[in-house]
């Protein structure tokens, strides 16, 4: 009797490979070849696939010409190189806040990461999303050709630039002087080195669903963390979990949160298949209580 695969089944198969693709090979020819087996034809592959890739369009939640925001782009040398970031900042009479940098997926600097850093600016903070590959001539619009960037950007160099954006924001005297930090997928795992170089420069930090480093370095971080995993995520999950441990083995303060039976990207509504509409919104207010905790007192 042929075995056929129940839709959750297949579902939580075409995610696999999919991240498979976008984390590990980058091969597309092996993502069509992968999917069109478990599909069942190239038409049924292309729908999966399609579902489960971010659609722009769709990324979208807050106006990008919203009068309550005020926003900005910028370009600067930081490292001897060009930097770029996306700064967003709430018009409202408030003047000391707190500020986040948005740390982008490999995918780079993306509408749907700009709709990010527009939603904590309405959430009370001044946010910086930079584009961590602007030295290698910025974001392009091809997302396979930014996961290609992403894999030779320079890490150190995107380190000391998130700093000097950093050491920016504690110096204006708008804020309140604390920077923090939030990222997703890549910019999870950048989070969580960013938390391990820059000490107590960085005043709060939170993963979502980032690769973790090695657990030996959690006595190097002196932020508090807030780390979301999604319950499906086997891949960063194998990480994640001695991560946390070893933080709180070396007295660190750090609050870790798993969504039972979501997958990796719960938090990006730009994509149809993995958004989960609940996690993401339990996450969200759980960040933003945790950011303004860590950032709003001088």
């Amino acid at each position: 009797m042929t075995h056929v695969p129940t839709p959750d089944a297949l579902h939580d198969q075409a995610v696999r490979i999919y991240d498979a693709f976008t984390h590990e090979h980058h091969d597309r020819r092996t993502l069509l070849r992968q999917m069109t087996a478990l599909a069942g034809s190239a038409a049924a592959a292309e729908a999966l696939i399609l579902g489960l890739a971010a659609s722009p369009a769709a990324a979208v939640i807050t106006d990008a010409h919203d009068a309550r925001l005020r926003i900005d782009r910028r370009e600067a040398m930081e490292g001897g190189a060009r930097s770029a970031a996306y700064i967003v900042s709430p018009k409202a009479a408030k003047t000391h806040r707190g500020s986040v940098l948005v740390i982008h997926e490999n995918r780079g600097l993306t509408p749907h990461i700009e709709d990010v850093a527009r939603r904590l600016a309405l959430a009370g903070f001044h946010a910086i999303a930079p584009d961590l590959l602007a030295p290698q001539g910025g974001t392009p619009p091809d997302e396979d050709r930014a996961r290609t960037l992403i894999g030779s950007l320079d890490y150190d160099l995107a380190l000391k630039q998130a700093s000097a954006m950093m050491a920016h924001a504690a110096a204006d005297r708008t804020g309140t002087g604390k920077v923090g930090a939030i990222g997703f997928c890549w910019g999870g795992a950048f989070v969580n080195r960013l938390a391990v170089a820059a000490g107590p420069a960085l005043a709060a930090g939170v993963a979502y669903y980032g690769p973790a480093p090695d657990p030996a370095e959690a006595v190097k971080v002196r932020s508090p963390l807030m780390l979301h995993y999604a319950g499906k995520d086997a891949r960063v999950n194998a990480t994640g979990e001695p991560w946390v441990a070893a933080l709180k083995a070396a007295g660190r303060t750090v609050e870790a949160f798993t969504y039972p039976g979501v997958d990796h990207a719960f938090n990006n509504d730009s994509s149809a298949a993995r958004y989960d509409a609940a996690a993401a919104g339990q996450a969200w207010e759980r960040t933003t209580r945790f950011l303004h905790h860590y950032l709003d007192r001088a």
